[in-house]
């Protein structure tokens, strides 16, 4: 058995997924356990929102299906978004404090910085800069706001530049 189906295997299960934004819940949802290699937890969960969310560049809608990348060490998610027959839309990357992993959840604060990367990589957008600054964080805890930054920085970086460097995020 190769090493990524061992951590497969052994990371199966379902977790909820929870999204924490400003101190509250800001969703909830169960999600399918494929990995965790101690670093990284890797979910597979259908779409979790309410009806379509059109966003100009993407739609996600009921069948899509979201396999989420979350780390314990570093300030981002990234989740590749497919419709139900498999076809890629792209990846949609929160900024995120690191992830809080246990047995049965996986928790992330939300952190306002997005970026979407489409299918085809000839679409990188950088989302909610003014959410972030109007959050405070920046005033609150310089620190987090740095590394927030520095995360957002280096998403689009190996999106813009690395094909193999981003991808390889989450192979």
């Amino acid at each position: 058995m190769s090493a990524t189906s061992a951590e497969t295997h052994e990371g199966a299960g379902t977790v909820e997924v929870v999204l924490v934004k400003n101190g509250r819940t800001k969703i909830r949802y169960p999600a399918r356990r494929l990995a965790d290699d101690g670093d990284r937890v890797s979910v597979r969960a259908p779409w979790a929102g309410e009806g379509v969310r059109d966003f100009g560049f993407v739609r996600f809608e009921p069948g899509d299906v979201f396999t989420e990348h979350y780390w314990r060490t570093r300030w981002y998610a990234v989740k590749e978004v497919r419709t139900g027959a498999g076809v890629l839309k792209g990846w949609y990357c929160d900024v995120t404090r690191p992830a809080v992993v246990s047995a049965d959840e996986v928790v992330v604060t939300d952190l306002d910085l997005d970026l979407w990367v489409g299918a085809d990589r000839s679409v990188v957008l950088r989302l909610d800069e003014d959410e972030f600054a109007a959050s405070g964080l920046a005033a609150s805890d310089p620190r987090a706001a740095e590394r927030a930054m520095n995360a957002l920085d280096e998403l689009e970086r190996l999106a813009r530049e690395d094909s193999d460097g981003f991808t390889a995020l989450f192979r």
